[in-house]
């Protein structure tokens, strides 16, 4: 996950106003340690009608922010999730907030054992720029139904968005219970830096290191979304277009900003050529008339385009080749709508296959056997996602079981993440921890074992004076 922001030191400035928000909310939470049900339902509930309410104001907010946004992408990618999440939520919430019987064994017997499901406290929430709606309020959604009080720091690339979604909130929450901060990097820095209970963070692995870090020093438990670089491996059996058709979406919703979108297509070598062919087909398809199309979103603003002129420019100079999907690429810095452009003849040395692209790029690296993109997708950092085309089961199930991921799709790319009752989240370099699902809701709770004793303590006759016989018999039955 790209930010634009680099690892900065907090202000003092900055740390101070902080500070009495977060003492605000853990004097709040201290009075109400263990909201029940009705009170979470009812949160949650005010949330989605508050949401439904307000998020044509949003996507005009998006829209600006971004120079132009596709309703639709904002629709499909900030606010449609949120609100199936949180329908999700409300009904699995009773379940999820129940205590789970444990067995205590005959060691432990006749205790009882269970495992009971507390807030944790003050939560943080670090947002990105690039869906800045549904990478606020999806995490929003896990922390307020697992009982928590939650501070919320937005990117400052969305100001626009930041406002109506402020405004938004407001009418739902007090500061005590739901808490909006705004400002640049220094503010980022002092905000991860306070001492939460829980601190998520969705960005790039360069700034994640830097929250860790300082959440360290608090022992603040983090979830980190990062990101990397997702493959989509294309098999000789899938049929170019159908897998085309499978990933173009993936790569141009929202101009391709997005953590999960394909960073890099392996094709077989000898229909490289004809892949990039079906894309521009499909894509002007997609887009007809694409100068004057709203359906396409913009890049969000000049820095990451000059970021991927840098890309490009260095991946050219040392040999790539350039297809943009409609068009030529002579305007490109000028302007902030970009097709996808098609790079082939990549190689390892081009800082294009080094970072994560967030953006309309796609590199499309030719291989001459199924093993040999494998090797190539083990040799490098673990993704956030992974794409298998092909309707092969047994090669379906060896990447399956031959590669690491935070999470797959087969046939298909960038759906799972929308897949309510499952967990989402990255592996070594592309994150740790999740929210989703059910996951989502145990990640921002503390999991507390209770045992409970009534009169019988069975347990006294292995305690000293120790050598009785029935504590050398007992021992003999359970060291065996």
């Amino acid at each position: 996950m790209m930010e634009s922001s680099q690892p900065v030191s907090p202000s003092s400035s900055a740390t101070v106003p902080l500070q009495q928000l977060l003492h605000h909310q853990q004097q709040a939470f201290a009075t109400t340690p263990y909201p029940s049900l009705a009170e979470r339902r009812h949160q949650l509930q005010a949330l989605k009608k508050a949401l439904l309410a307000g998020y044509p104001q949003l996507l005009g907010a998006m829209s600006r922010d971004f120079g132009h946004r596709s309703h639709y992408d904002s629709l499909l990618g900030d606010v449609l999730p949120v609100i199936t999440y949180l329908n999700y939520c409300l009904r699995r919430l009773p379940r999820w907030m129940k205590s789970q019987k444990r067995h205590s064994g005959m060691l432990l017997a006749p205790a009882k054992i269970r495992v009971d499901y507390h807030p944790k406290g003050v939560c943080g929430i670090l947002v990105p720029w690039n869906y800045p709606v549904m990478l606020a309020l999806s995490p929003l959604i896990n922390a307020l139904a697992a009982g928590n009080r939650v501070m919320l720091k937005l990117s400052e690339i969305t100001p626009k968005t930041n406002e109506a979604l402020r405004q938004l909130l407001a009418q739902v929450f007090d500061e005590t219970q739901v808490a909006v901060v705004e400002g640049d990097a220094q503010v980022a820095a002092a905000f991860a830096a306070l001492p939460f209970d829980h601190l998520l963070f969705t960005g790039s692995g360069a700034v994640g290191k830097s929250v860790m870090h300082a959440a360290a020093d608090n022992l603040t438990p983090v979830t980190l979304e990062l990101g990397g670089k997702s493959p989509a491996i294309i098999a000789d059996d899938m049929p170019l277009e159908l897998a085309v058709e499978r990933l173009l979406y993936g790569k141009t919703l929202n101009a391709g900003q997005t953590c999960v979108a394909p960073d890099y297509v392996c094709c077989p070598q000898q229909k490289v050529a004809a892949f990039i062919h079906g894309w521009q087909t499909a894509f002007q398809r997609m887009y007809p008339k694409f100068s004057h199309n709203r359906d396409y979103s913009f890049i969000v603003n000049a820095h990451h385009r000059q970021r991927l002129l840098a890309l490009l420019e260095d991946a050219i100079s040392k040999g790539a080749r350039c297809t943009p999907a409609y068009g030529n690429m002579e305007t490109l810095s000028q302007q902030q709508k970009w097709p996808t452009l098609l790079l082939s003849g990549v190689t390892d040395d081009m800082l294009v296959m080094q970072q994560e692209i967030f953006g309309p790029i796609l590199p499309v690296l030719g291989y001459e056997s199924v093993s040999e993109a494998l090797r190539y997708v083990q040799r490098h950092p673990k993704p956030l996602a992974l794409y298998l085309l092909t309707f092969d089961a047994s090669l379906q199930q060896q990447v399956l079981q031959q590669t690491h991921s935070g999470g797959v799709c087969i046939n298909d790319a960038l759906y799972h993440v929308a897949a309510d009752d499952a967990p989402f989240g990255g592996i070594g370099p592309s994150g740790m921890g999740h929210y989703h699902g059910e996951e989502g809701f145990r990640e921002f709770s503390h999991s507390r074992t209770v045992l409970i004793k009534g009169r019988l303590n069975p347990a006294r006759l292995m305690q000293p004076p120790y050598q009785r016989w029935w504590q050398k018999l007992l021992l003999r039955y359970f060291l065996r």
